[in-house]
């Protein structure tokens, strides 16, 4: 019982900072998740107290991993299947070719691999979800979380820009409903921006983007089971010893247990719904621990070659989603 309260300090403070968040965003239509990263870097000199800290290693570390577990609630079988099948493979291969832009990229630039698969993954899957569950899979140490943090404000950043203007790119390249709903989904980094832009446009517009997105989403299962095996074996290649790994991804298994059951309908609807919203509140008290953990001052920090790397992994998905409409016209 003792050892149980000692999470409570650290716990009410990462929830307190997401219910902040969450205001702000309701009141002024900001991102949760940004939000929640920024108020979460301003309580950084909490990490002071030693009774804080139990509770925010706890949220930044189980928490994120039963929201992403919970977020196989969000998607079913019908979902994936909506598309057809050209399109459901050029998303995927859009997926995996970003994530592959990412890391060569990240080489290139001289910045470590495992910054580009965090950022690429980003962009590719579904942004501050998927940097968030891939990061759960890595080596953890306090590089790999300021780098996390970096990709959470960027793809943030980015998610929003593009809810604005790629409608309007839409209009100009004159793509249908059916063209529009594909490319919005499939290049918009957060599931709430593709919402935004493609209801903007029109109800079916935001439908089918929504759709596609949740393809996207699906694709966080197995890319980060593969990343997680990755490192895992390089993990224990170096240091000789299987122990010390990063342990097999439990919460992915969970993820696929329920997206199967959900597809199944075995759920009620309402509990759906709330385990989706509780997917949402566990993920944003996650990052909000985070920001606790993390001094912005290592943020700031990180130069500029991060900030090229991810608009150019933004600008890859885009094209090449773009370039596909306008060749095979779906």
């Amino acid at each position: 019982m003792a050892r149980s309260s000692s999470y409570f300090p650290g716990i009410g403070v990462a929830i307190t900072i997401a219910m902040a968040a969450t205001f702000l965003s309701l009141r002024y239509g900001a991102p949760a998740m940004l939000m929640g990263l920024l108020l979460g870097l301003a309580f950084n000199f909490l990490m002071d107290s030693p009774k804080v800290l139990p509770g925010i290693q706890l949220a930044a570390n189980g928490l994120l991993r039963l929201g992403v577990a919970l977020l196989g609630l969000r998607i079913t079988f019908a979902d994936v299947m909506t598309l057809g099948w050209v399109p459901i493979l050029v998303v995927c291969t859009a997926v995996l070719l970003t994530l592959g832009f990412g890391i060569v990229m990240a080489r290139l630039m001289g910045l470590s691999a495992r910054f580009g698969t965090l950022t690429g993954g980003a962009v590719a899957i579904c942004g501050a979800s998927a940097a968030m569950a891939i990061s759960s899979v890595l080596p953890a140490d306090d590089e790999q979380r300021k780098e996390t943090l970096f990709t959470v404000i960027g793809v943030t950043t980015l998610s929003t820009t593009a809810m604005v203007f790629y409608p309007l790119v839409s209009h100009f390249f004159g793509l249908s409903d059916t063209e529009t709903g594909l490319f919005l989904g499939a290049t918009i980094h957060d599931v709430a921006q593709v919402v935004g832009a493609g209801y903007s446009v029109s109800g079916d517009v935001g439908d089918l983007s929504t759709f596609v997105k949740l393809l996207r989403v699906a694709m966080l299962v197995p890319v980060v089971i593969l990343i997680g095996l990755v490192a895992r074996s390089r993990l224990s290649q170096r240091v000789n010893d299987a122990q010390s790994a990063p342990p097999i991804p439990w919460f992915l298994v969970l993820f696929v247990a329920l997206f199967i059951a959900n597809s199944f309908g075995l759920f009620p609807t309402t509990v759906v719904e709330v385990a989706a919203s509780g997917a949402s509140w566990l993920l944003l008290t996650a990052i909000a621990a985070l920001g606790v953990r993390t001094s912005l001052k290592e943020i700031v920090g990180v130069g500029i070659r991060p900030v090229v790397l991810m608009a150019a992994e933004t600008l890859f998905i885009a094209g090449f989603i773009l370039a596909f409409i306008l060749i095979y016209k779906p």
